[in-house]
């Protein structure tokens, strides 16, 4: 059986393991371990998101999705702002 996660790269440990979490509906279901060779070159960072396609519980490819880290990115920044408004006003 072929199955499919979204992960988003929560930190690389000894510059060789990387450290994922997956998440179903924005929330994290699980945490896997893969070497970092196995990340896509442009996704080797923190906060990057990528599709895992599994079988069997076994991670098969491993996708970046720039869009989506770039949007994840962008909405991060925002609530960042409106904090930093927040606390200036005060």
């Amino acid at each position: 059986m072929t199955d499919s996660d979204t992960a988003v790269l929560d930190r690389i440990v000894d510059g060789t393991t990387a450290v994922l979490l997956c998440e179903a509906d924005g929330t994290v279901v699980d945490e896997r371990t893969l070497p970092v060779e196995r990340l896509p070159e442009e996704g080797r960072h923190e906060g990057a998101v990528f599709e895992l396609e599994l079988e069997d519980e076994t991670v098969r490819t491993v996708t970046y999705r720039p869009a989506e880290t770039a949007d994840r990115r962008a909405a991060m920044q925002e609530r960042f702002d409106r904090l930093a408004n927040r606390l200036g006003e005060e």
